[in-house]
């Protein structure tokens, strides 16, 4: 199966470094180099995977990323080239599903895109793959998370750290834990993308995201999923 991606970058000679590299490992690749090109090819032609630069031309790559959340939940990996941790909290909080800061190796690119195309794809739903909480269901199979029968809106990555708190109830999981059972590597624990995407999961399930009852955070240690809600 061929995954068709779209690259936002305005880089040329990086836009077809990275074209070149991901064509040869088996990807479709369309390539737009401003904003609003790239918001024109999200609508002319659905794509699995979006690579998307802050630092364009013509606008603000958190605000490409915020129309591209309003109509269409394609997994978004963005390129930074800032250092700013503020730039990728506010992009995970806009939607984005991992980011990457520039410069990078292309290796990492390939194997950070692997992974939230694997999240984000969908697989025949089964009793036995769901997850039961009371009010609160938990498909592993369809990826499709359930409060008192209705989806809930959560990213790929949203979901498999949700998935990952789910399947250890009861258990404290540090930030190290989660990274390492959602991506398979670790990310430094003081990183507050996580924070960050707990928060979007608790708006999500939560009655009350304020007070939390499912996703509790323990003081100086991490999260702690609790199983025993209505």
């Amino acid at each position: 199966m061929v995954h068709s991606l779209l690259l936002i970058e305005d880089d040329e000679r990086l836009a077809q470094m990275v074209v070149d590299y991901l064509e040869g490992a088996g990807f479709k690749v369309l390539h737009a180099a401003t904003g609003r090109d790239g918001l024109t090819a999200v609508q002319r032609e659905p794509v699995e995977g979006i690579i998307l630069d802050l630092m364009l031309p013509d606008m603000d790559g958190l605000d490409v990323c915020r129309a591209i959340r309003a109509q269409a939940q394609t997994p978004i990996l963005m390129l930074t080239a800032r250092g700013e941790a503020m730039d990728r909290i506010i992009g995970l909080e806009l939607g984005a599903d991992d980011y990457l800061p520039k410069p990078f190796e292309p290796r990492e690119l390939l194997a950070r895109l692997k992974a939230i195309l694997r999240r984000s794809s969908h697989g025949e739903p089964g009793k036995e793959d769901v997850l039961q909480f009371g009010r609160l269901e938990i498909d592993r199979n369809a990826r499709e998370v359930r409060l008192d029968g209705k989806p809930a809106q959560l990213t790929g990555h949203q979901f498999e750290m949700l998935r990952a708190l789910a399947e250890h109830p009861g258990r404290v999981l540090t930030r190290e834990q989660i990274m390492d059972l959602v991506r398979g590597d670790t990310l430094e624990a003081f990183d507050r993308s996580i924070d960050v995407h707990i928060s979007r999961i608790r708006q999500a399930i939560e009655d009350n995201p304020k007070e939390p009852r499912r996703i509790i955070t323990v003081r100086g240690a991490g999260y702690v999923f609790a199983k025993a809600q209505e």
